[in-house]
Formats: structure tokens, C-alpha cells, sequence
């Protein structure tokens, strides 16, 4: 006979941990900048003392520059430091061309083309858009560009646009992780609910959250129904007529997958209408922009993603002095707490520097793509979110995915995390394991993911 666990058996076998620690103790650590500079080797060879070009894509302009802002942020201060230790190897200072990624994926394919052929950069970095990394992934592979997204987490990058990467590497959780990231919270959170409620952006990120929530909602709380989704365009100002909608179908839980400045126009307006007051609210990115983006209006109590990826309070400053040194130096140089993106961007140079700086005490001088992609592949770095690893297979990067509920503490203009809400998640236990059969090879789900929780997670026992 099959064993069907329950709700906190199945949470338990995830390894699902809830409240503040951090997986691992981090005592002593220091920050990248610091240790690297304490351990680095010097430099084998001959090494050029030319600037070394990269190219970074990013939201400057509309709705979406709460998230791109911070991404630029954190290439900045990585930049800045590495650049204070005298460059790559001690010699070669990092310039960066930066360019808008709101000028739409036709705009960003021909720009991405423009810094290669006309620029000669050697890295391309940044990137937001889930619509532009399956376009801008296939365009580094032709170039070959050595390019590290820091989001644009769509599992369809890897999964289909460019299913053997050589060039392409990404740093943030991938995509599927988000919705099942929420799923886990909200289960672990609030296991009476089953009347769904979704408010989703109509493009691929809103299609993707959906459906790996149900898909791992409906495992660890069977019996769930989806009893409203509605659809809004991304940019959407006036959510007047979303609201109503939801509120006539009178769910248990809310799952929200808008973001940026949609979310903000959201939950302002919802909170016209005591929507949070008559269910519970789960987001996937409430928290991903710019922590001062939410006002102190914001409800307590609402999960508040962030892509599953960083919140600047998590991992805690006792258990991860990284993180601490990390938010401590972004808020003296620009006066805001970090993001995801932020934490994203930051640590793509780092893992860039770490592997130039392996390749050349392997092979003295300034490394080619090759020798740094070989040390790419496979790598690790402690982050400012904790842990990060570059898997071989698939060039994704993987950290612990986390989610929290939504306080107002005191010493902050906006909300935090409450610490004692905090659901923290082994990304193995949430993604598909090296060499699942992806999309067309064995199945026809969306995703590796969700192919692999439909076939793998049982269900748990009925309430």
C-alpha cells in the first residue's frame, strides 16, 4: 500500500523549515569583496591592463523599473568594489554599458547585438523580462557572448530556447520555483483554505505562477478549487473591475502574481474595497521590487514573495554576517535597503570574477571563454541570499527558495518580513532533478517542474 502523508509529513519531507535561521551557520564569514581580496592568489602570467567592457539590461523607465533600478544598483557596487581591488586579476578595471530593457525584445535583441559588434564587450549581465531571456539566450550562443542573466527566471530559457547552453548561464531561481514556493508558504501558512482566487499578469510569468500553484497547492491541499481567474494586461493602472470580480467569488485565498508598479496600484485599490479583510492573500513578487516601493498602508499578513529568491532581512544577520556586511554597504551607498535583484546582479560579477580568477591559476594569463565557462559550470559562492550553485547540466543557478508574511516593524518606512514567518525551502526539493526529460523529450507539461511533481509528489492525506 502506498503511504499518503499528511499535510506536515509532506512539509517535513520537503524540508521545509519555518521562522528566521538560516539552513547553515555562516559564523565569520566576511563579505565577497573582503574575503576574496584576503584570499585571492596573486595572478599567474601576463595580464592586460585594458578596461574590460560588459554590457548590462535592465528596466530604467516604466512600471518595471522598481526592479530594474536595483539590478543596476547592485552591478554598480560590485563593480565599484572590484574595480577598488584594482580590477579582474588586480588589473583590469570593469566598464559597463547600460541600456534600457523597456525598449521591448526586438530593441534589446538588436542592442545586445550592438554591444558585442560594435562595443566588444567580453559579458553581458542583467535582464528582467521573462519575454527577453528565451530571445537574448539564443542571440549570446550565436555571438558567443559569455552571459549571466540575474533574473528573466523563465524555466522555458533552458527548457527550450537554448536546451544545451554553452554561454548562457542565469543566477536566479528559475520560474516554477516561484509558484510552488508560494504554494508551500500558503499551505504551511494556512491549511484551511481551498477556494482560489487567481490575479494574474496575462503574458508567460502570470501562465507560469498559475499553474505550478494549483498544480503544488492541489498536492499538499487536495480538494482545492479555482473558483475566479482573471487576467489583467501588464500595465494595468485601474484593477477596479479585477477586484470585484474576486470578491463575488468570495475564495479563501487570493494568489497574486502582478508586480512593480502593478502591485502597488493593486493592493492600494484593494484596500478600498476590505479585500484583505475576507481572505487571505498570497503573492509571488509583492516584495520584489525596491523594499520602499510598498507603503506603510500595505496589510499585515499577506505572504510577500520575491521570486522565491532574497529579502535584505533573510538570512538573518546572526546566522549570515554576508548578508549583513551586504545591506550595510548598499544602504551607505544608496541610501535604500536592497532587493532580489539587487543581491542578483551584485553576485553575477562575483561568480564572473571567481571564475576568471580559477581559470587563471590554472592556466596563467587572461583566461579565454572556454576556461571560464569550464569553471563556471558547477560552481558555488556564498551570496548575500545564502548559498548559490551553478548546476552543469542546465547552467541554473539554485539557492534556497524563500517566502514570509508581511509586518510592519518598527524602524522601517515600509513593511518587512515578520521573522517568525519566514518559509524557507531546499530548491532541490522544488525542482527537477539533473537530466529530467525536458519539455517534448517524454512529455508534454510545460515544464521539466511540473512533470516531475505531477509523477514524484504524492498527495497529501484529505483535512
Amino acid at each position: 500500500m502506498t503511504h499518503v502523508p499528511s499535510r506536515r509529513d509532506f512539509l517535513n519531507s520537503l524540508g521545509v523549515t519555518i521562522g528566521g535561521a538560516a539552513a547553515a551557520s555562516a559564523a565569520g564569514l566576511l563579505l565577497p569583496a573582503a574575503a576574496q581580496a584576503q584570499a585571492q592568489r596573486a595572478p599567474k602570467g601576463k595580464i592586460p591592463d585594458t578596461p574590460y567592457k560588459t554590457g548590462h539590461l535592465t528596466f530604467f523607465t516604466g512600471p518595471a523599473a522598481v526592479l530594474g533600478e536595483p539590478t543596476y544598483k547592485g552591478h554598480i557596487l560590485a563593480a565599484e568594489e572590484i574595480n577598488a581591488q584594482g580590477g579582474l586579476l588586480g588589473k583590469r578595471k570593469i566598464e559597463t554599458i547600460f541600456a534600457d530593457e523597456a525598449a521591448g525584445t526586438d530593441a534589446n535583441v538588436k542592442e545586445f547585438r550592438r554591444m558585442k559588434l560594435s562595443e566588444n564587450i567580453g559579458l553581458f549581465t542583467g535582464v528582467i523580462s521573462s519575454g527577453n531571456t528565451p530571445a537574448l539566450g539564443p542571440v549570446a550562443e550565436e555571438l558567443k557572448v559569455l552571459t549571466l542573466f540575474n533574473d528573466g527566471c523563465t524555466d522555458f530559457l533552458f527548457d527550450k530556447a537554448v536546451p544545451k547552453p554553452k554561454y548562457t548561464f542565469r543566477v536566479t531561481n528559475i520560474q516554477s520555483a516561484d509558484g510552488v514556493t508560494a504554494a508551500i508558504g500558503a499551505a504551511t501558512h494556512w491549511p484551511k483554505v481551498r477556494r482560489i482566487a487567481s490575479l494574474q499578469p496575462d503574458y508567460s510569468y502570470g501562465r507560469n505562477v498559475f499553474e505550478h500553484f494549483v498544480l503544488a497547492l492541489g498536492k499538499l491541499l487536495p480538494g482545492i478549487q479555482v473558483v475566479s481567474e482573471s487576467w489583467p494586461k501588464l500595465g494595468t493602472t485601474d484593477f477596479t473591475s479585477h477586484i470585484t470580480k474576486i470578491l463575488s467569488a468570495k475564495p479563501d485565498l487570493l494568489l497574486v502574481g502582478v508586480w512593480g508598479g502593478d502591485y502597488v496600484a493593486f493592493y492600494k485599490q484593494a484596500l478600498r474595497y476590505g479585500l484583505f479583510d475576507k481572505m487571505k492573500v498570497a503573492t509571488t513578487l509583492a516584495f520584489g521590487g525596491y523594499p520602499h516601493a510598498i507603503g506603510k498602508d500595505h496589510p499585515d499578513g499577506v505572504l510577500a514573495g520575491v521570486h522565491a529568491n532574497y529579502h535584505f532581512l533573510y538570512p538573518s544577520a546572526e546566522r549570515w554576517p554576508l548578508n549583513k556586511s551586504f545591506v550595510e554597504r548598499y544602504y551607505k551607498r544608496f541610501k535604500e535597503y536592497p532587493s532580489f535583484e539587487s543581491d542578483g546582479a551584485y553576485i553575477a560579477l562575483y561568480l564572473y570574477k571567481q571564475a576568471v580568477e580559477k581559470a587563471n591559476q590554472l592556466l596563467g594569463g587572461w583566461p579565454d571563454d572556454e576556461a571560464i565557462i569550464a569553471m563556471l559550470e558547477g560552481a558555488g559562492i556564498d551570496s548575500p541570499a545564502g548559498y548559490l550553485y551553478i548546476r552543469a547540466d542546465n547552467h541554473q543557478g539554485y539557492k534556497d527558495a524563500v517566502t514570509g508574511l508581511s509586518k510592519n516593524l518598527p524602524g522601517y518606512d515600509f513593511p518587512v518580513w515578520d521573522p517568525a514567518s519566514i518559509v524557507s525551502i531546499p530548491i532541490r526539493s522544488i525542482t527537477a532533478p539533473p537530466n529530467w526529460p525536458k519539455p517534448g523529450q517524454g512529455h508534454n507539461e510545460s515544464t521539466a517542474a511540473a512533470d516531475w511533481i505531477k509523477k514524484t509528489w504524492p498527495t497529501a492525506k484529505a483535512a
